[in-house]
């Protein structure tokens, strides 16, 4: 468990320096954005490996803190279905981008909430609580900064049907092949 800690403490410590601590993240950046940027991905790096070994360690011997109902699964099938469109959403500026404001928290959340329906041992929560818990802090604090320009394609009506069909795609592979080759779990 130790390990999935240090990991969630790493990953989400780095990526809420924005949330917490902005005006010492914004004097590291003045000073060397280069520095910040490697420190940013080295750290957020180990964090992932981190988690997803403590993950992968508590899933031997799980504890669980609730067992959802079968039919759930497909609440949760369900609520992933636009989880993929508007993580992209935000490289391809278009009217999802507009109505949603920050698509890829949206789809952080929706994600999060989606596995925590259906997973319930401990590293489950403490995994998928923990993207929920920082979705909602980021969007939160997003109201009171402002927001960094992205990086991606001009704005056009064609980039909602981009991110739709890119979405669509990517989850249904995900679904078919690419989480239980990951995961070792079927999501259906």
């Amino acid at each position: 468990m130790l390990q999935l800690l240090i990991g969630i403490v790493l990953f989400f410590g780095m990526h809420s320096a924005a949330i917490v601590a902005l005006p010492l993240r914004d004097r590291i950046v003045a000073k060397s954005e280069n520095m910040w940027k490697g420190v940013y991905a080295i750290a957020s790096l180990i964090g992932i490996v981190l988690m997803v070994r403590g993950y992968a360690d508590l899933r031997q011997a799980p504890t669980y803190l609730y067992v959802s109902p079968a039919w759930l699964r497909h609440v949760a099938a369900l609520l992933m279905l636009p989880v993929f469109a508007f993580f992209i959403a935000p490289y391809f500026p278009g009217r999802i981008k507009t109505a949603l404001k920050h698509p890829q928290l949206v789809a952080v959340k929706i994600w999060a909430f989606a596995h925590l329906l259906v997973n319930g041992t401990v590293a489950d929560v403490l995994l998928f609580g923990s993207f929920l818990v920082w979705a909602v802090m980021d969007r939160i604090s997003l109201k009171n900064r402002p927001a960094r320009p992205i990086a991606g394609a001009k704005e056009s009506r064609m980039n909602d049907t981009i991110v739709v069909v890119v979405g669509l795609a990517l989850y249904f592979a995900f679904v078919l092949v690419v989480h239980e080759k990951l995961f070792g779990v079927r999501p259906t």
